[in-house]
């Protein structure tokens, strides 16, 4: 959530804040004149947020190059999104703003919307909507089992029918560019990979607590002083 680059501007723990926010960026997108696209996603339960639809006004009245991504994973913090939404078709909800509905477990059907989308908002169409039908397997978090407002068959239905991996291994077998036996060493040199850096991780000592200070600010933008760090210990580029 707090990972930030110049291409990614994080994640919010305010439920929709990103939404506003993101219409800022393309805001100043479009005043510098910037040919690029922002990207602003967020769930199904923040659709419901005002500050939501603050943003699609101001988007759509600026025109700015926006397209705005929710993703509908069918439940929000605990609540199926017909409990919580009397529309749930989220892409008809700008308004003015056109919008889109792609099967967001098909990674060719988000490839395709992705860069139709930025295509949309560069050439001076202005926002579009974007909604990704999707779904999560686990819980909404580490209090959350994902178990107590659906069920298990459910979710192995899903699992079993629309997961995106399995899907595209089928257009990779009926497209002819690898076959099954080619697949299946892929996935078993994967699951080894994973397995040998888990391990490799278990035998790393545990760091030394001034290593929870290191490589937190990009080289250059380290602040003078940092809370709960000596001061003489910081160093300032």
């Amino acid at each position: 959530m707090h990972v930030f680059t110049k291409a990614f501007q994080g994640g919010h723990g305010i439920v929709g804040a990103q939404v506003p926010l993101g219409a800022g960026l393309a805001f100043a997108q479009k005043y510098l004149e910037k040919p690029t696209a922002t990207f602003a996603m967020y769930g199904d339960g923040a659709s419901n947020q005002g500050q939501v639809f603050e943003a699609f006004n101001m988007a759509k009245l600026w025109n700015l190059p926006c397209v705005f991504v929710c993703e509908n994973n069918k439940y929000g913090m605990g609540t199926s999104a017909e409990r919580s939404s009397s529309n749930t078709e989220y892409f008809t909800r700008g308004d003015k703003i056109p919008g889109i509905q792609v099967n967001g477990m098909d990674i060719i059907a988000v490839h395709q919307a992705i860069k139709h989308a930025k295509n949309w908002v560069v050439s001076g169409n202005g926002p579009l909507l974007m909604e990704f039908v999707t779904y999560r397997y686990a819980g909404h978090s580490m209090s959350d089992p994902g178990t107590t407002y659906r069920t298990r068959e459910e979710i192995q239905r899903m699992r079993s029918t629309q997961d995106p991996i399995r899907g595209l291994q089928r257009y990779i077998s009926e497209w002819g560019l690898a076959s099954e036996d080619e697949l299946k060493k892929i996935d078993k040199e994967a699951k080894a990979e994973v397995e040998a850096a888990v391990e490799e991780a278990k035998q790393c000592p545990i760091p030394e607590d001034k290593e929870l200070w290191t490589d937190i600010y990009a080289t250059g933008y380290e602040p003078p002083y940092m809370r709960g760090r000596e001061r003489e210990e910081v160093h300032y580029y």
